[in-house]
């Protein structure tokens, strides 16, 4: 069983970067403005990536970076000084999912970690010890294995090769997300970072003869969601996980909020832990996973296929963000940014990096400069507010979104 049990958390940009570091990640990934899977994440400029790797070494976190897409004749010959580029400033691994990349990174930035994308769909032990003796210092393995698979893999590999596996986050309907039917109804190509996402869309069946006449291929009246699939959770598992011999817990999420990031990242932070520690986990922790966006969840392919959700393709959204701490005495008075608005005597909840839910009510509401306000309502705007205990900076403030 392993000593350490890093958890590797999104960060598609600087406030979701501080947001994963804040709530317990030991490494984050995150890509540049190319060559990485998820366009649509906000990605970091060059200052910004250096940015990104001075602070997260001074908080003593890994840094991860995404080379993976399938990079074409005319994108390889800048690809030598941006790894060289990524070497200089202190990156700690570059993920890579085509050969050829995987050589110019031996090559410009030797002193880099590589890992292997989960888009080269490893899925058994040749493959990964294959990658390893190419020099790959980790696989990222298919989302499509169950524990029993991941276990005979780290059995049959050498040891020296890490292996890392998604516990939490969307699930894709095509084999580790090499799709092609958002290339052929959008014309974005989703292996290079471009989804259209149209696993999401509505569908019902039209007969040849009858076009413009659409049928449902369920009884119901939206159609079906045919392609949806669910949310992966595997926060009661992580002991189980751990067993396997995984060296590494996923976190899918670039493209989502810095909410996101907190919440999730804390909530595997405490899993891990208790896990490591040999207890048993908060069913706290396990209830924060209801609090992010999420479609229905489901444990992936661990321990089997997973059914699919056709209901909808909708997410659970039931809290929403107020305001986050940016500073706060020992006495509770915070001063706060504000996210949405609020009244005074708004039933909210605080949570933090280590710091377990707690409801309180918005009594004192003031502005920045301590005047009362019966509402805030202004985005940004800083505010004050004495909270239920200190809290952290980056601690946030929500409420339950009351629907209907």
């Amino acid at each position: 069983m392993a000593k350490k049990l890093e958890l590797l958390s999104p960060a598609g940009d600087m406030e979701r970067l501080r947001m994963s570091v804040a709530y317990g990640a030991d490494a984050v990934y995150l890509a540049g403005r190319q060559y990485g899977m998820r366009s649509f994440a906000g990605n970091f400029s060059r200052d910004e990536l250096k940015e990104a790797v001075d602070f997260c070494s001074a908080h003593g976190v890994a840094i991860h970076v995404t080379c993976n897409t399938m990079p074409r004749n005319d994108e390889i010959d800048a690809l030598p000084e941006y790894l060289a580029y990524l070497q200089e400033i202190g990156v700690s691994a570059v993920i890579v999912g085509d050969v050829g990349v995987l050589s110019l990174a031996k090559r410009y930035a030797p002193k880099v970690k590589v890992h292997i994308s989960t888009q080269a769909s490893v899925t058994n032990y040749q493959a990964a010890a294959a990658w390893h003796d190419l020099g790959a210092s980790r696989v990222i393995l298919a989302r499509e294995l169950t524990l029993d698979e991941i276990s005979a893999i780290r059995a049959k590999t050498p040891q020296a090769l890490e292996l890392e596996a998604f516990v939490h986050g969307a699930m894709c309907v095509s084999y580790s997300g090499r799709c092609v039917l958002s290339n052929y109804m959008s014309g974005r190509d989703a292996s290079r970072g471009a989804c259209a996402q149209p696993c999401r869309y509505k569908y019902a069946l039209m007969e040849e003869q009858r076009p413009g006449e659409f049928f449902p291929v369920e009884e119901d009246e939206r159609g079906t969601y045919i392609f949806n699939s669910k949310d992966m959770r595997m926060i009661d598992h992580v002991p189980e996980l751990l067993a396997a011999g995984l060296d590494s817990l996923k976190i899918e999420g670039r493209a989502k909020s810095a909410y996101y990031a907190a919440v999730v990242t804390g909530a595997y932070r405490h899993a891990v832990d208790a896990a490591l520690a040999g207890e048993p986990l908060d069913p706290v922790w396990r209830s924060e996973l209801d609090k992010v966006s999420h479609r229905p969840y489901s444990e992936g392919f661990y321990y089997g296929h997973p059914e699919q959700y056709t209901g909808d393709a909708r997410y659970l959204r039931d809290w929403q963000v107020s305001a986050i701490v940016t500073s706060c005495a020992s006495d509770g008075r915070a001063l706060l940014s504000l996210r949405n608005k609020f009244q005074r005597g708004a039933a909210l909840e605080l949570v933090g990096p280590g710091i377990k839910p707690i409801s309180f009510t918005a009594d004192d509401l003031a502005d920045g400069d301590g005047a009362p306000l019966e509402e805030a309502r202004t985005p940004q705007m800083p505010l004050r507010l004495t909270l239920p205990c200190q809290a952290p900076p980056l601690s946030i403030l929500r409420r339950e979104v009351v629907k209907g």
